[in-house]
């Protein structure tokens, strides 16, 4: 009994970065921002669509969001390596809170206002989560010693993996009871009560090898930053593999065509497939106590997305529906455990004068890829069949990694106990 009851704590969660008061502090300002941010993500387009009637509209919004978080994703990561963290982030959760109170305002209007102050609001508020996010990623090493990180992580991906899956129920709740402005409103409760929680941070200007080397303007500090990235083989891995497995492997596009035909007499279908990739991120997050004894990050990032790939695979030959959320879930708490390692290499591994504008890459790579992944994943589907798209992008995804591992060695080798970019 004590021996499992060992085996149950060393699986669970590592919370020991919570005993940082400083990391607490960030931490739970993420835990009570991500479900309205996750509310809100259901409420716009299904404003757009309350306004409009046309689902070419809420496509449109998805790119209107999108090209903000490409934009100031890279943008954001040079301001957060040029000036105080800790103001930058006051900056960017203050203006979050403004911007969703001035939605829940649209909201009140009637017919819901005209779609492009709507198309307008969510483009600056995309903006400012396209900075607040690396800049938050970046803080981590310096309020914790850099082997918690990945448990820092870990815990930061377990609560939004949580948050995708209740937002979306409270957002679904209020919307049909007809208070879909309620969603706004509790966002921006939430970021209010999250930039109090950041008032109290210690300033973190950034730290610089040459602090009186001349400040390059943000647009070649964007250039200085991919310059660098050229030149480190194991960072520049962590965004060649993810590309590949969002590419190959993101399985979005096709859920609605999955439900209404492969599991058309499944029970909420379309509900469960949405939500599978986030239950297996989930549980992984709370298994997670391991990550924190993982020197070798490399190989656990390869192995992690062969088993991404290989359960995509399984789930487009599967024709039953608590089958095919199995296998959703393995490849959700596989991506889980591959964004923990990316994500920690990018903050040990680069200096710290170079951490925000990596961690902009970062968001730019986990925003893009899984669109593309969409593109290919439906044009696939539309000459052939969702199982083949399926299917044949996780038999590429398993080859793939099989191929980085042979061909570039150093990324299998790395070592998070001499982090070498």
């Amino acid at each position: 009994m004590r021996r499992a009851l060992g085996v149950l704590r060393g699986l669970a969660v590592d919370v020991s970065p919570l005993r940082s008061r400083d990391f607490r502090r960030l931490w739970l300002g993420q835990v009570i921002t991500v479900i309205g941010t996750t509310m809100t993500l259901v409420a716009v387009p299904t404003q757009v669509y309350q306004i409009t009637g046309r689902s070419l509209d809420v496509g449109i919004t998805s790119i209107v969001a999108l090209v903000p978080l490409v934009v100031f994703g890279l943008l954001g990561g040079a301001i957060a390596d040029a000036m105080d963290r800790r103001v930058l982030l006051l900056i960017t959760a203050g203006g979050t809170a403004v911007t969703s109170v001035l939605l829940w305002v649209q909201a009140l209007l009637p017919g819901g206002g005209p779609l492009w102050s709507l198309w307008v609001l969510v483009a600056v508020q995309s903006g400012f989560f396209a900075v607040n996010s690396p800049t938050r990623s970046a803080v981590i090493p310096r309020l914790l010693p850099l082997e918690q990180v990945p448990s820092a992580n870990a815990l930061n991906m377990t609560v939004s993996s949580a948050g995708v899956i209740i937002g979306p129920l409270i957002a679904g709740l209020l919307i049909e009871s007809g208070g879909l402005e309620w969603t706004y409103l509790i966002d921006a409760v939430g970021f209010a009560v999250a930039l109090i929680l950041l008032v109290h941070l210690p300033s973190m200007p950034p730290e610089r090898s040459d602090p009186d080397a001349v400040r390059p303007g943000p647009f070649r500090s964007v250039r200085e930053g991919l310059a660098f990235l050229r030149g480190r083989q194991i960072l520049l891995m962590t965004f060649v593999v993810d590309l590949i497995a969002m590419i190959f492997g993101a399985p979005r596009a096709l859920f609605p065509e999955l439900a209404a035909t492969t599991y058309a007499g499944g029970a909420n279908a379309l509900g469960w497939l949405f939500a599978g990739a986030a239950i297996g991120a989930l549980l992984a997050g709370l298994l997670s106590g391991w990550l924190a004894r993982v020197h070798r990050q490399g190989l656990v990032i390869l192995v992690s997305i062969v088993v991404w790939g290989a359960a995509i695979a399984l789930f487009g030959l599967t024709g039953s529906l608590p089958l095919a959320v199995f296998w959703l879930a393995v490849a959700g708490g596989a991506d889980m455990v591959s964004a923990v390692f990316r994500s920690s290499i990018l903050q040990t591994a680069a200096p710290d004068e170079m951490r925000g504008r990596m961690q902009g890459v970062f968001i730019v790579v986990v925003v893009g890829g899984p669109r593309l992944g969409d593109l290919r994943a439906g044009g696939m589907s539309a000459v052939s069949s969702p199982e083949v798209a399926l299917v044949s992008g996780g038999v590429l995804i398993v080859a793939a990694m099989l191929v980085v591992a042979l061909v570039v060695p150093s990324f299998r080798r790395y070592d998070a106990r001499v982090p070498s970019p």
